[in-house]
């Protein structure tokens, strides 16, 4: 039996995974291999890498670190959680595994806008498309940029970019769901919307190709997608921890989920969406379980 199970190899994974094993805690991460972090094409907010780190190596790194403190890691995909006794067991798809205490650490899923998966990766890859404005808006200074997503979200983001940029355009991937508020607050930050549907996007070595509906070929150096996520939240809901209305897992201030032993941290627990918070939170719920382990 592990001290810790923890399901989600990312960040917030990995650093309580490195915090258990220093510990001495015996602690099995299990990844199903398809977090965000590992599509980060280069980050600079992380302190100590002034040149920026791309998601992967990041992620090399933090399993390197964390497997020299004894953590195991294995690749799979947990179906559900039950408890047993004081602890717990969990199902792969290929085996079971005992744990005292489990650390939800799954994240959430990007919507993506509708596109070729190839060209979408490329336009990542080339910083074309981005998904987070706090992370890489500063990357974008001065640039023609575009926000998908004609709802208060989007509207809510394209305010945030126009900081950072003159030129902000919100796109709509089927209709305009702003309201007379949203409307007013882009009109002030000299935001323009374009009210035609978005029919297809795609890239070139410079430019992000924006297709609409009307017959118009748009063209702009970076589009950010405001579509909204998908909370992995449904092991939590399945083990009877409670929901927050948006989906994401409620815990207390050590990470605890009203499930007494089962603990959440990061993207999937409300908050701000970054590595660093997600790290804290990470250390924060190691902590609170080698203490709930010790008592």
């Amino acid at each position: 039996m592990y001290d810790c199970v923890i399901i989600g190899g990312g960040p917030a994974g990995l650093t309580a995974a490195t915090y258990l094993g220093r510990f001495l805690r015996s602690t099995l991460v299990i990844d199903a291999g398809d977090g965000r972090a590992t599509r980060i094409p280069t980050t600079h907010n992380l302190l100590g890498f002034p040149d920026g780190i791309s998601g992967e190596d990041l992620l090399v790194r933090m399993l390197r670190h964390a497997a020299q403190y004894g953590a195991e890691l294995v690749t799979g995909i947990v179906d559900r959680i039950d408890r047993v006794g004081t602890g717990f067991v969990v199902h792969t798809n290929a085996k079971t595994f005992s744990a005292r205490t489990i650390l939800l650490a799954q994240g959430v899923t990007n919507h993506r806008p509708r596109m070729a998966q190839g060209t979408h990766d490329q336009g990542v890859a080339q910083g074309l498309i981005r998904y987070c404005p706090i992370c890489d808006a500063y990357e974008i200074r001065g640039k023609r940029v575009a926000v998908l997503g004609c709802s208060g979200h989007g509207a809510a983001e394209a305010i945030f970019v126009r900081h950072y940029s003159d030129t902000i355009t919100l796109l709509t991937q089927d209709a305009s769901e702003l309201s007379q508020a949203d409307e007013a607050n882009l009109t002030r930050n000299a935001i323009s919307v374009e009210r035609a549907p978005v029919s297809d996007l795609s890239v070139n070595e410079k430019d992000l190709l924006v297709h609409l509906a009307d017959g118009r070929l748009l063209q702009f150096d970076t589009l950010y997608v405001a579509l909204g996520t998908s909370i992995r939240s449904e092991l939590a809901r399945i083990a009877g921890a409670e929901l927050s209305p948006t989906g994401c897992v409620v815990v207390d201030e050590h990470q605890q989920t009203t499930v007494a032993g089962l603990f959440a941290a990061g993207d999937m627990v409300e908050g701000l969406d970054q590595i660093a918070v997600a790290a804290g939170q990470a250390a924060k719920a190691a902590t609170a379980i080698h203490n709930l382990l010790s008592g």
